[in-house]
Order: structure tokens, then sequence, then C-alpha cells
């Protein structure tokens, strides 16, 4: 989300990303750089997740989903992210993301059939991280997520006789939850093309006002880009996830109603492939597109399956 465009320093360990010599690393992966002293970069990111059918394990799941009074049907997540970074000093930079989220779910009711339709919107969790550079490959980042994003969404359902009910656990805005963030990245260039890898791990720290917080989250990524003529970069990327079922209960919410409502089918494992093109608009802004789709995925379910996920960003350096 926040690949930088940087300016040549004259520092020799601690030297900026040019993306004139070596490529950019794909518009999805942020905190994996630093800014030279003193600079800024502004971004902003469109993404867009769809979800559809559920899973259980690796096995798709037909409705009416056995057991339940409501079987979800589709989600389709908007996203827009802003993004500020600061170069502290040759070393050090300071980043801050904030999303504002619109969450639409699509229902059956198992008992005859109808389709409704549930939404949310408004700002998430506030990001908030260091990034350190070790050396002129490797770049650390720590820091801390601010539950600023509303856990108490509601909408009307056909059996809430016309009152907003509290939304399940996917359609909240955020975590409740203070968060603790570490991620680490190892980039290597070769002339034309560079080799990328980034781990990040969450870790919920406390439990929100509702008595439960998500579960911890790990995500591994390792990419391929190579530059096109002076402006342009394409990009391969193979991105893996694994998070952890809720712990506690939102008192409000009835697991037999909808497996959505369930805190102990939020667990899984996933894996997408993802194929993206940047493209240097000036000396100070990129554009970037990336596309993907899960080659595989391991729910606790029954869970709605991810179908495709798309981001398109712009950033701008001053």
């Amino acid at each position: 989300m926040t690949v930088a465009v940087m300016y040549v320093t004259a520092l020799p360990v601690f030297a900026a990303h040019d993306h004139h010599e070596t490529p950019d690393a794909p518009i999805g992966i942020m905190g994996h750089h630093i800014h030279p002293e003193g600079e800024w970069m502004l971004s902003y990111s469109y993404m867009n997740m769809e979800m559809d059918g559920n899973r259980n394990g690796s096995e798709s799941l037909p409705v009416p989903l056995p057991g339940y009074m409501v079987s979800p049907l589709s989600m389709d997540m908007d996203m827009h992210m802003l993004g500020i970074m600061y170069g502290f000093n040759e070393a050090m930079t300071f980043m801050a993301m904030l999303p504002v989220t619109s969450i639409s779910m699509d229902h059956m009711v198992n008992m005859n059939g109808n389709e409704f339709t549930t939404e949310a919107s408004g700002i998430g969790d506030l990001k908030l991280s260091a990034l350190f550079a070790s050396d002129e490959n490797w770049v650390t980042s720590v820091g801390i997520n601010i539950p600023s994003g509303s856990i108490d969404e509601k909408d009307v359902t056909p059996a809430s006789s016309g009152v907003a009910v509290q939304l399940p656990y996917p359609m909240q805005l955020g975590s409740g939850s203070y968060e603790f963030t570490l991620g680490t990245s190892y980039i290597k260039n070769y002339g034309n093309n560079s080799w990328g890898n980034k781990a990040d791990i969450i870790v919920r720290l406390d439990d929100n006002d509702r008595d439960y917080k998500l579960g911890n989250s790990i995500t591994l990524n390792s990419w391929y880009s190579f530059a096109v003529g002076d402006k342009s970069t394409f990009s391969v990327r193979l991105k893996l996830l694994d998070w952890g079922n809720i712990s506690g209960a939102d008192t409000d919410l009835n697991p037999m109603m909808v497996p959505t409502a369930d805190a102990n089918l939020r667990a899984g494992t996933r894996a997408d492939v993802l194929v993206g093109y940047n493209l240097q608009l000036t000396q100070a802004a990129l554009v970037g597109v990336e596309v993907g789709a899960p080659v595989y995925q391991d729910l606790d379910g029954p869970q709605l399956e991810t179908d495709l996920t798309m981001q398109l960003g712009v950033q701008y350096e001053f």
C-alpha cells in the first residue's frame, strides 16, 4: 500500500530506493522501506475483496447450511486507505495509515429461501508504526493499532422486527482491541530485477468492550519485480495468511443463527497469487495496481471463502 519512489542519498548503508534503477515492490506491500531524512510521502489506496460461497476446511459447501436459520451467501468489501510516511532520519521512518471501509453481505433465510443484505461503513483502526533499517536490504517495523473502528455496527434483519441489531464479527469495522504489530522485510536487487520477502504479525493485546478479541495473525509475502523500460514495473507475488479464532464472544450474537456469529468459526489459512503493475508518473508520483486470487483456502467453517482481491494505489513524495 505504501510503496515509495525514493531519492538516492549519499549514505552508503541506508541508501534510499531509486525507482529508476531498481524495480518497485508491489503496490500491496507496505512498511518495507525507509525515507530520507525530512522526506514525506502521502498515499491513497482503493482495495476491494469479493467473497462468494461457503467453505469448511478446503471443501465448498452448498446452501442452505444445515443447523442454522440463516446462510451467508457473499460479501463485498471496499476499503479506502489513507497513508502518510515521514523520514525522521536516515535510519528511521514513521508511518500512519487509516482505512475507511464499506461492507455489504448477502444472506439467505434457510426456511423460505428469501434473501436480504446487511451493510456497514465508516473508519477502521488507526495503524501507527516506526520503520528501522539495519542495512540496505533489511527493514524492521514495530507498531500499534489504535481501536478507532466501530465494533457496534447494527442493521435491520428479517428477524429483528424493523429494529437494527448487532451485526456479526465480519461486518464490524474494527477489532476494538489494541494490537501490537511487528514486521521485517528483505529485498535484494539484481540489476533491473528484485526479489523481496516480508513477514508481519498482529497480536491482539486486550479484550474489547464486547468481551472478545480477534485471533492473532501472521502474513508472509514473497515477490519478484522486474522493470520494463524506465517507468514501468511488473511483479508476481505469493501471499500466505494464517489467522486464529476469536477468544471470548459478543453476547448480543447468537451463534446458532448464522455461522458468521460464531466466534469459533473465524480461523483460517489462505494462499494468494497476485500480479501487479506500477507506473512512474513523475519524479515524485507513482500509481500501481495489483490483482490476486486464492490458490488454497482452509477455513474453520462454515465460513465465506475469498474469490478475488484488487488494489489500486497512488503515492506522492515531497
